[in-house]
């Protein structure tokens, strides 16, 4: 699906500054991924090719599909996932969202769902997209966690820093060898 970028682009372009640091009546504005998740999900929707053949779907629940059981990924649930339900050979790509707040191990997780993904399920492609005001030092902790990991596939680390601006690949991330 050569329009993934252009569509991550513009809809991350689009997504508001209530979606992307949510107001907390009697507090701080706070990072929240589902909420980020979800209108990206929207605005995603918004800008998708009418005659594509892929579809984008969120969180999908993967525990009674009996090929991802024996592939050993039918635990995890992506964030969002672009393919062709029902045709495994119509896996095309895997996003992954996280805030600045994400841990390393959260990271970590995340790395290794994506990598099962592409190694096990076939997908073609994996996004790692991080969001938020204060992304400094998200690229230094994801690049030193993923040249760590065994195995690890090409991944695209997004960072979408500022409301009003597009999400922009700014590393892709291997694994050591």
């Amino acid at each position: 699906m050569k329009e993934l970028t252009a569509v991550l682009t513009e809809a991350t372009r689009s997504i508001d500054a209530a979606y992307f640091h949510l107001n907390i009546d009697g507090g701080d504005a706070i990072y929240r991924e589902r909420v980020y998740c979800y209108e990206l999900y929207h605005q995603m929707r918004n800008q998708w090719p009418r005659e594509s053949p892929f579809y984008l779907n969120g969180e999908i629940d993967k525990s009674a599909h009996p090929i991802l059981t024996e592939l050993g990924a039918a635990h995890a649930k992506p964030d969002l996932l672009v393919h062709m339900p029902g045709y495994m050979d119509g896996n095309y790509a895997i996003i992954e969202v996280k805030s600045p707040r994400a841990s390393l191990r959260e990271i970590k997780i995340d790395l290794d769902k994506l990598a099962i993904f592409v190694n096990r399920v076939g997908y073609r492609r994996a996004i790692y997209l991080h969001y938020g005001y204060d992304n400094d030092g998200v690229v230094k902790r994801v690049a030193e966690i993923s040249s760590l990991m065994e195995g690890l596939p090409s991944i695209e680390l997004w960072l979408h820093s500022n409301v009003g601006e597009p999400a922009e690949m700014v590393l892709q991330l291997k694994g050591k060898n």
